[in-house]
């Protein structure tokens, strides 16, 4: 197996309204430079996997309506490696569709399916571990999971159990799964970091294209024969025609309830490499420089004054002064403001609503 069978499946279909106003329904956070680098999140992913993957065998599936921003944003791959999803079925019908794809291409093909707005601080441990990965399930029916090692009791992530004991005869860094845990509440969550076999689920996997259709025809049978009808389809003028006509009977189900959770070749690989899922203000937070106040600012002109443990975030031109904060949050994108408490910021999405 080569470099050019390693393959790249980036989700990019979600809406990030709990980072409004800066992530909206019509540019939701991943086409977004959140971390005020000159780069969004979505080509941050892609940046992660140069020298491993190929730009020709980069995937993303998203929404008729991101379609052009993936193609703006990421101009390198092919367009027809763009897939629209008519409508929003989840994790499980999105993976199944680009799983099929890839294998009428390229049936060796071994692939890394990731989420687009998550974020890597180590990068080059990241790549060290995705190579490591992909090693071990380029000639193995393993479905593999990243685990990211707990360093708070997060209520927000599932967690995936695992034994320790005994690691895997071909990689001494992967274990076989235990099993699958929901988001906890906070003394569960406790719980789980005082052991040292729970990892936070992050949702980034790997398999070769053979293990993951095959897991799909037994564990998943109807969305599977929903992608086996529409293979004539694949690479042709009719594909996106047939695939609005059939995709919406796919089942809403996540891959992890749908395929992940009843696979018995399923092994995890615990990780440390900076991951964030930039799920709330609070996480990005936590994954930016602080000054001596403990303060976040993301924007080329903002002035503090007697402020603390506050994160602003604005548009480069804007000049922003803020006096006598501590603990909120101060964000501001095309003609929205925000300023909340950082401690009531779950309530951000009722403000979306209200502010359309």
């Amino acid at each position: 197996m080569t470099k050019s069978d390693n393959h790249l499946v980036i989700m990019a279909g979600g809406v990030g309204s709990r980072f409004w106003p800066m992530s909206t329904p019509e540019k939701p956070k991943q086409f977004i430079d959140v971390l005020g680098c000159g780069r969004t999140l979505l080509q941050l992913t892609a940046d992660r996997f140069k020298g491993i993957c190929l730009p020709e065998n980069i995937w993303v599936v998203t929404s008729e309506q991101y379609a052009g921003i993936v193609r703006e944003q990421l101009p390198d791959i092919p367009e027809e490696n763009i897939l629209k999803e008519p409508c929003r079925r989840n994790t499980a019908p999105c993976i199944a569709y680009v799983s099929w794809k890839i294998k009428a291409r390229n049936p060796k093909a071994n692939v890394v399916v990731t989420p687009s707005d998550h974020v890597v601080m180590n990068v080059q441990e990241f790549q060290r571990v995705i190579n490591s990965a992909m090693n071990f399930t380029k000639d193995s029916d393993a479905i593999l999971t990243l685990g990211m090692k707990p360093t708070r009791p997060e209520t927000g992530y599932g967690y995936i159990e695992t034994d320790l004991r005994a690691s895997s005869v071909t990689n001494k860094e992967v274990f076989r799964v235990d099993s699958f845990k929901e988001k906890p509440d906070a003394d569960t969550a406790q719980h789980y970091i005082e052991q040292n076999n729970y990892f936070w689920n992050a949702g980034i996997f790997v398999w070769n294209i053979s293990a993951i259709v095959n897991a799909f025809r037994i564990y998943c049978p109807a969305i599977a024969k929903i992608f086996e009808n529409l293979r004539p389809h694949f690479y042709t003028p009719q594909e996106q025609e047939a695939v609005n006509r059939e995709f919406p009977n796919c089942e809403n189900i996540s891959v992890d309830y749908a395929i992940l959770e009843k696979a018995e070749e399923i092994f995890v690989f615990p990780a440390d490499f900076g991951w964030s899922d930039l799920g709330t203000w609070g996480a990005l937070y936590e994954q930016m420089p602080q000054d001596l106040n403990k303060n976040v600012c993301i924007g080329e002109n903002i002035q503090l004054y007697d402020t603390r443990n506050c994160i602003i975030h604005t548009a480069q031109e804007k000049k922003v002064v803020v006096m006598g904060l501590d603990g909120f949050i101060v964000a501001e994108k095309d003609n929205a403001l925000l300023i909340c408490k950082a401690s009531e910021e779950q309530k951000i999405k009722l403000f979306t609503d209200a502010s359309k």
